[in-house]
């Protein structure tokens, strides 16, 4: 297994965890995604998670394998490839003992992550506070605070509306009424226009909220309760290529969570 000083675990291959994780794989750390057996990430082509279905996936250059065990681990580490690993309560991090383990669930809430877990820990969003659950949090609602670096107190509690693109807030968001499998009608990338039927829960009808390019949309299949978030959709139709890239969000709170890491690590002399 390689250096513990320079594994780096996080928890959550959501895309916006996933801004974290290109950075870190970028920076030469080797990067564990540690996953729940069902993720339910909406904007699928950009989260890492989706290796737990598909098994192999890229996302702007970089591969990433669902993996089973610690030698398939250094395996994908010797082969460039970023693993990552069913293992929803972080099981595997007391054996990797790894730097640094960042906490990018975003469920709004802690799931067990704790200090005591690495001599780095990192936390993004609202369910944390520093440094009593981790080293560090980081601001993820947009606007002038974006990013920021927080070593002592709590991320801005979650409002439960999204930001605006183009003048459209929660109309661009959809929720599911309804419980049941999902069955996707449309594509991420694909046109709608508002009114279009975009999904069937069981044997109700999804419609689109709005006109414009799906950003996002849950994987078909899924088995979806009522309340869930099943899409999204940009009202810019000219940002169509966005859907399959990292979004600006992502990458600053990327940004940040590389920074938090060198910033501890020099400060502490690890």
């Amino acid at each position: 297994m390689r250096n513990a000083e320079d594994i780096i675990v996080v928890r959550g291959g959501g895309d916006i965890a996933s801004g974290a994780i290109q950075k870190l794989y970028r920076s030469g750390f080797k990067v564990l995604v540690l996953e729940t057996e069902t993720p339910s990430a909406i904007r699928r082509k950009v989260a890492f998670c989706e290796a737990v279905y598909e098994k192999e996936i890229e996302i702007e250059g970089i591969k990433a394998r669902l993996v089973a065990n610690d030698e398939e681990i250094q395996e994908c580490w010797d082969s460039d490839i970023l693993p990552v690993m069913i293992d929803s309560r972080g099981k595997v991090i007391e054996r990797l003992k790894p730097l640094a383990v960042v906490d990018g669930i975003l469920a709004k809430q802690n799931f067990g992550t704790k200090r005591s877990m690495a001599p780095i820990t990192v936390a993004l969003g609202p369910g944390f506070s520093a440094p009593e659950d981790v080293d560090i949090v980081i601001e993820t609602m947009r606007g002038h605070n974006l990013g920021r670096i927080i070593e002592e107190g709590r991320a801005s509690e979650n409002t439960g509306v999204p930001g605006i693109i183009a003048g459209f807030g929660i109309e661009r968001v959809i929720y599911s009424d309804y419980s049941g499998v999902i069955t996707n009608i449309e594509k991420i990338g694909n046109v709608v226009e508002k009114g279009d039927v975009i999904a069937v829960v069981g044997n109700n009808e999804i419609y689109a909220s709005i006109s414009g390019v799906l950003r996002g949309i849950i994987r078909d299949g899924y088995k979806v309760k009522k309340g869930l978030k099943i899409a999204d959709i940009d009202p810019r139709i000219s940002e169509k290529d966005n859907c399959f890239t990292i979004s600006d969000k992502a990458r600053n709170i990327g940004g940040a969570v590389l920074e938090s890491i060198l910033y501890l690590k020099k400060k502490k002399g690890l």
